[in-house]
């Protein structure tokens, strides 16, 4: 049985730092959650770390201006690291070639903007037409709102016969926008592998976004035991795969992403554990804690 707690200081006291995910977590994309807010401030006041861990496919400063706006301020976090910053640096090594296509609508440009700055020897990385393309960068869809994967198809059909690779700058397949859940670029590369196409992936549950935020946490402690790091989150496949293939505890939120599936709702802000239990059943899926939501 999953261990249920009702506020997050029962056990902040066990670690020294975590690796808390933002998008469910402490914002829903419109408006901050006051109490996530409160639990981090206390616990940095307890000297605890906190590296905020997002899949976010745009660099750190386009995270923090828009958390900004969202009242997320240095006083509740330490650092970011950004799913955009670990694919960012690969795309500049050339894992997809120079002349890249961009899938992702406008709000990502940012991605390409930083890199002609960043990493000394690192390629000029061009945006061109799919047809000229060496590879694909999705940061997302052109229009989350309205598009699925399906709308993709054909450019799908087009890199899969190029045999074009594709980096996701975003492993997350759906996110909520307040309570609109919409599509993400981890559904497009889903779509991309499924039709024979090569994907590759930077942030969770995979190694690089986790080798970033180990050396962002390293530059703030100095050396730090793994068993007292705690991964924060509601992706069951992302943030919750991510700190078991990492060896690392987890807090699953159940608010967010399997508020359905782990029996949430405005009456009952704790989850079902029958129900808990069984979803961590199914997803094979080792979870140290949970919480309905981060308070």
């Amino acid at each position: 049985m999953v261990k249920i707690i009702n506020t997050f200081d029962e056990i902040s006291a066990n670690y020294s730092a975590i690796f808390c995910d933002l998008w469910g977590c402490l914002h829903n994309g419109q408006k901050a959650f006051p109490e996530a807010l409160v639990a981090l401030k206390e616990y940095k006041t307890k000297g605890g770390v906190v590296i905020l861990l997002t899949n976010a496919p745009r660099p750190k400063q386009a995270i923090i201006e828009h958390l900004t706006e969202l009242s997320i301020m240095k006083e509740h976090y330490d650092d970011i690291v950004t799913s955009g910053d670990a694919a960012q640096n690969e795309m500049l090594s050339g894992i997809v070639g120079q002349k890249v296509y961009h899938l992702g609508p406008e709000r990502d440009l940012a991605f390409f903007n930083a890199s002609q700055t960043v990493m000394n020897g690192s390629l000029a990385i061009q945006r061109v037409p799919l047809e000229a393309a060496e590879g694909i960068v999705c940061t997302g869809l052109f229009d989350d709102l309205k598009e699925t994967p399906d709308d993709y198809k054909d450019t799908i059909k087009f890199g899969v016969e190029k045999n074009l690779s594709m980096l996701c700058a975003n492993p997350d397949i759906f996110v909520d926008i307040g309570h609109r859940r919409v599509w993400c670029a981890g559904g497009i590369a889903q779509a991309y592998s499924k039709a024979g196409g090569k994907s590759l992936y930077f942030g969770k549950p995979h190694r690089p976004i986790y080798d970033l935020a180990r050396k962002k946490l390293t530059e703030i402690v100095g050396a730090f035991q793994e068993n007292k790091i705690l991964c924060v989150g509601d992706g069951i496949q992302t943030d919750i795969k991510g700190a078991k293939l990492e060896n690392l505890d987890s807090l699953f939120i159940c608010g967010g992403l399997s508020n359905l599936d782990t029996g949430m709702s405005p009456q009952s802000l704790t989850p079902n554990p029958k129900m808990l239990n069984l979803l961590i059943k199914q997803e094979e899926i080792d979870v140290t804690a949970a919480i309905g939501y981060l308070q």
